[in-house]
C-alpha cells in the first residue's frame, strides 16, 4: 500500500522526465559544446564537436541582437501585462456586481479568445491589420509598421490572454464569503468603494499569480510575432529572444549557440519572476514569498 502513491505518480514522473528533464539536460550539454573545423574544412571528418566551456554563454551575453530583442520584449511586456490584467480585473469586477446580466454569456464571450489557437488568432489579427484586406477603413494607417508595431503585437496577446486571467480573478471573487459584501453594503458602501476597498484586496493573491505567469509568458513570446512576420518587413527574425533561438537553431543550424541563449533566457525569466514575487508576494500572501 505504501507504494500505491508512487504507482499513480509514475506516469507523470516518466512523462516529466522524458519531455522536461531530459530536454533541459540535453540543452545544457549542447550549450557547452561547439563545432571545430580542422584543416580545409572539407568533408564531415573536418568538423568535430568539442568542449567550448563558457564561450557560448559569453557570445550570447555580448550579442547585440539578443540585447535588442530583450529590450523589445520588455517594452512589449510593459504594454501587455498591465493592460491585460487591468482588463481582466475590470471584467471580473463587473461580472461580480449584483446588477450584472447575462453572466454566463459574458464569461464565455470574454474567455472565448483564449480558446482560439495562437496560430488562428495571429492570422486573424494579421489580416485585420493589412490595409489591403482589412474590413476596416485603415487608410494610410499601417499597424504593422513604424511605431504601431509593438502595440499591434501586444494587442494580439491582450485579446487572447485577458479571458483566462479574468476567469482566475472571477473565481477568486466568487470564493469570498458573501457575508463580507453584505456587511459592507449595510454600512452604506457603494459598489465602487466595495470593489476598491474590499474586492481588490481580497483577490490580490490571484492578481499576483496571474501577473507572475503573465511575465513568464511575455518573456517567452513567440507565436504572435512569428505569425505576423510574413505579413510585414518590420518584424526581423530576432524580434523576440525565442525567435532568435529559433533562427539560430533551425535557419543557421547553430544548435550550440541556440542552447546557450535558451539557458540565458531561462535565467532571465527566473530572475525577473523572482524579483516580481519578492516585490508583491509578501503583501499578497501575508508572508515571505
Amino acid at each position: 500500500m505504501k507504494r500505491a502513491p508512487y504507482l499513480f505518480l509514475s506516469p507523470a514522473i516518466v512523462l516529466f522526465t522524458a519531455f522536461i528533464l531530459v530536454p533541459i539536460g540535453y540543452t545544457a550539454y549542447l550549450s557547452f559544446r561547439r563545432v571545430r573545423v580542422e584543416g580545409l574544412g572539407l568533408g564531415a571528418d573536418a568538423r568535430r564537436e568539442v568542449f567550448a566551456g563558457w564561450q557560448n554563454f559569453r557570445d550570447a551575453l555580448s550579442d547585440p541582437e539578443l540585447g535588442a530583442s530583450l529590450l523589445r520584449v520588455l517594452g512589449y511586456g510593459a504594454v501587455v501585462v498591465p493592460v491585460m490584467l487591468g482588463l481582466a480585473l475590470l471584467f471580473a469586477l463587473l461580472l461580480d456586481t449584483p446588477s450584472a446580466r447575462l453572466r454566463r454569456f459574458a464569461r464565455v464571450s470574454i474567455f472565448l479568445p483564449f480558446a482560439v489557437p495562437a496560430l488562428i488568432g495571429g492570422m486573424l489579427w494579421g489580416f485585420l491589420y493589412l490595409p489591403s484586406v482589412s474590413p476596416f477603413p485603415l487608410g494610410d494607417l499601417d499597424p504593422l509598421g513604424g511605431d504601431l508595431l509593438l502595440f499591434a503585437v501586444a494587442n494580439v496577446a491582450v485579446w487572447g490572454g485577458t479571458g483566462f486571467n479574468m476567469m482566475v480573478i472571477y473565481t477568486a471573487l466568487r470564493a469570498v464569503p458573501p457575508e463580507i459584501y453584505e456587511s459592507a453594503r449595510i454600512d452604506g458602501c457603494s459598489e465602487v468603494r466595495l470593489a476598491l476597498r474590499i474586492k481588490v484586496p481580497m483577490v490580490l493573491p490571484a492578481l499576483v499569480m496571474t501577473g507572475f505567469f503573465s511575465i513568464i509568458a511575455t518573456i517567452q513570446v513567440f507565436a504572435e510575432p512569428m505569425i505576423l512576420q510574413p505579413l510585414t518587413n518590420a518584424i526581423p527574425s530576432t524580434w523576440a529572444p525565442l525567435m532568435k533561438v529559433h533562427r539560430d537553431a533551425f535557419a543557421i543550424g547553430d544548435h550550440y549557440s541556440a542552447a546557450a541563449t535558451s539557458l540565458v533566457l531561462a535565467l532571465a525569466t527566473l530572475l525577473l519572476s523572482f524579483a516580481f514575487l519578492r516585490s508583491f508576494g509578501r503583501r499578497a500572501f501575508g508572508g515571505d514569498a
